[in-house]
């Protein structure tokens, strides 16, 4: 029997407890997860690739995911799933406005590769407004963001962008 193998591309910029639910709950059904922080040159990010790929495992090992792979790729996702051996794409869905833009990509990747399929997970209802540019903008107000993402993850973006100067996290551990 072949191995029932996923891949979750995401921006990263920061991973929320939102991406990482759907990366954990896939965990539960594949037997291979690539989690993938796709890097797209045209796109502007806070944290640079290292960043976020350390960030996506703190998630991985958060959870304590032996079948989860955290990778980077830049260019195609749908031709970086058929080189690993992948049967599915996986998107995370919000709302209506995500509906609509990961319809339009999966008739892309389906234009590129038919083989491959794109599945969809929707958000748990208490993630459903969380998003990365919501994180950003946060932090960048210097306000917390502990409940949005992993506590380490708070405190180190808070930290990059602040200094000494970022707010203390809700239990005041520095």
């Amino acid at each position: 029997m072949s191995k029932k193998i996923i891949v979750y591309p995401i921006s990263a910029n920061p991973p929320t407890w939102g991406h990482a639910d759907i990366m954990m709950r896939a965990a539960s059904h594949f037997d291979m997860v690539y989690w993938v922080a796709a890097n797209n040159p045209k796109k502007t990010y806070m944290f640079d690739l290292e960043e976020r790929l350390e960030m996506m495992q703190a998630y991985v090992d958060y959870y304590k995911l032996e079948n989860v792979k955290v990778v980077s790729h830049e260019g195609t996702i749908v031709r970086f799933a058929k080189s690993k051996g992948a049967s599915f794409l996986l998107r995370g869905l919000r709302n209506s406005t995500d509906y609509q833009m990961e319809l339009e990509l999966s008739v892309g990747n389906r234009g590129i590769e038919k083989s491959i399929e794109t599945i969809c997970m929707f958000a748990k209802p208490h993630y459903a407004t969380i998003s990365s540019s919501l994180i950003r903008e946060l932090v960048l107000l210097n306000e917390r963001v502990d409940q949005y993402v992993l506590p380490s993850i708070a405190k180190k973006i808070l930290k990059k962008i602040h200094g000494d100067k970022a707010i203390k996290s809700k239990n005041g551990d520095d």
